[in-house]
């Protein structure tokens, strides 16, 4: 998908955000659109179904939680990709957005380029949706679903089938994150999970094989994976 195919919605109160970030999401060569208050973002973002919203917390009207939860009803933005922009950055206003559906948490004052890097690493994850292949490529790391194996950085890594499939779901969308309890009930399903670590114990030995720095711990919600 190309640059000027992607439309962003960027939802904040603050017009100097809402002028900062647009002029730069914008001279990147993305559609972008702006809404200054949750009900106007709720709205532009039925009308538009944009890839991608930023959309801050902490807004009159409609806040940012509610905002997301109406967004994540309307099946055709089901898939749309949704990351927080605030000031806050309490573990319960972190919490309390990844429950109403939002995808990641980036928290301001940022600079503009690094929002830039953040947003472009969201938008990979639309490659990987769009895509049926059987094999990932993430930097120097290979995933072959198909043949269960795996190499970094050209050297082949054996794993467990519940590691392995651990890896493929996080990696599967990089940057997303994915909640304990979605976890569980993608690769463990109906299993009977013997202790309440079970994932951490996985995660800790897919990172000690693939590096620490690959999997990223978002506390008291669950993990994500780092493109």
């Amino acid at each position: 998908m190309n640059k000027q195919d992607i439309k962003i919605l960027l939802v904040d109160d603050e017009p100097d955000i809402l002028e900062i970030v647009s002029y730069n999401l914008s001279n990147e060569g993305y559609q972008v659109i702006t809404a200054g208050n949750g009900i106007d973002g709720v709205a532009k973002a039925k009308k538009e179904k944009p890839h991608l919203i930023v959309l801050d917390v902490m807004m009159p009207e409609m806040d940012g939680i509610e905002a997301c939860e109406q967004i994540r009803k309307v099946p055709d933005l089901k898939n749309t990709i949704i990351t927080f922009l605030t000031a806050r950055g309490e573990d319960y206003s972190q919490v309390a957005g990844f429950d109403a559906g939002a995808d990641d948490y980036i928290t301001k004052p940022i600079k503009p380029k690094v929002l830039v890097s953040k947003v472009k690493a969201l938008l990979r994850r639309l490659k990987t949706d769009d895509s049926n292949d059987s094999i990932l490529k993430l930097g120097g790391l290979i995933i072959n679903k198909d043949e269960y194996k795996i190499s970094l950085n050209g050297k082949e890594i054996l794993l467990p089938k519940k590691e392995f499939e651990l890896l493929c779901l996080l990696a599967s969308k990089p940057g997303k994150v994915f909640k304990r309890e979605d976890i569980l009930e993608k690769i463990w399903g109906n299993e009977v999970v013997v202790g309440g670590r079970t994932i951490d114990v996985h995660i800790r030995k897919v990172r000690e094989k693939v590096g620490d720095k690959s999997i990223k711990t978002i506390k008291g919600v669950g993990y994500k994976f780092i493109d």
